[in-house]
């Protein structure tokens, strides 16, 4: 499917744009990886856990998995509304993290990407009072669940859609969320809707996002979903199986 370019958008606009599902990854070229000569060491995690038990907030509005200092930091700029990312998550991301990331050898650290107006309100309840371990396993729930999120939207019809667009900016989050069925994923998951009411009202939040967004598309040249940044370069690929060969060449191997 021909990748979607977002526009920089400030926060209110997020709401207006249009939808537009499995955007593959069309981020900036780069060499490729360096060679490691030989295999880099693993690194035992600390007393009691695996690597992937620790998960932390990062300055840059992500939240990383493994050990903080490994010499190999993935980062991928991954989209709650994106097939491209779900279908990662199902086939990718066990392997990343048990035989990657609990090595010490590979962290892993997830930053939202918003592509359109579901990206909003369902990383606004993905974070939602949540300590930061638990936002990657509910993001990798929630791309398990997404395709239940198109089958509701579906269903709703184009009108329901368009009578979102005739809303105030700030209002359109919850209401995506009731229609899509976010609410009840996230209510199921001990988001209540008292909570995820609140939540979903936080603009500045939503701000943060939309700057997050407008940031990776500046600095990386990310431009659609999944995108994955190994130590800082963009690795223009989108599929598990063009990355596991990159961090093996590396040096986790």
């Amino acid at each position: 499917m021909k990748p979607t370019r977002p526009a920089r958008f400030a926060v209110l606009a997020l709401a207006a744009m249009p939808l537009a599902f499995g955007l593959a990854a069309c981020g900036k070229k780069n060499d490729a990886a360096a060679v490691a000569e030989a295999p880099l060491p693993k690194v035992g995690a600390p007393a009691g856990k695996q690597w992937a038990d620790v998960i932390t907030a990062t300055p840059d509005g992500g939240y990383l998995m493994g050990n903080p200092d490994a010499p190999l930091k993935l980062v991928e700029y991954g989209a709650l509304s994106c097939s491209h990312c779900a279908a990662f998550a199902a086939e990718g991301f066990p392997h990343l993290r048990d035989d990657y990331v609990n090595s010490g050898r590979v962290s892993y650290e997830l930053r939202f990407f918003m592509l359109n107006p579901l990206d909003v309100p369902s990383v606004l309840l993905a974070t939602c009072g949540n300590a930061p371990e638990t936002v990657i396993p509910m993001a990798e729930q929630f791309w398990g669940w997404q395709a239940t999120m198109f089958a509701n939207l579906k269903a709703a019809g184009e009108g329901a859609m368009q009578q979102v667009q005739t809303l105030p900016a700030n209002q359109r989050p919850a209401v995506i969320a009731r229609i899509t069925g976010m609410n009840d994923f996230f209510a199921q998951r001990g988001i209540a809707t008292s909570q995820g009411a609140q939540c979903l009202g936080d603009i500045a939040k939503a701000t943060a996002l939309a700057s997050g967004t407008d940031k990776a598309t500046k600095e990386f040249n990310v431009t659609g979903t999944p995108a994955f940044i190994l130590n800082g370069r963009n690795l223009d690929i989108a599929e598990w199986s063009a990355l596991e060969p990159i961090l093996q060449k590396a040096g986790a191997r």
